[in-house]
């Protein structure tokens, strides 16, 4: 039979996949919570009432 170990990538290899891996997911993190308050603070500062798609109908 053949040795499973030989396919498996050597620990070093691994380490530094997951080092890459851990690094990019704390990225996307920071990015998604940056643009959720970019979001929040644009909702907070349109008056009530006053959305995108409020404001379109007013031509009509």
């Amino acid at each position: 039979m053949a040795d499973r170990s030989a396919s498996r990538p050597p620990e070093k290899k691994r380490q530094t996949r997951d080092e890459r891996l851990k690094a990019a997911l704390k990225a996307n993190m920071a990015r998604r919570k940056a643009q959720a308050r970019a979001r929040k603070s644009a909702t907070q500062a349109e008056p009530e009432g006053e959305g995108p798609e409020k404001r379109g109908n007013e031509h009509g």
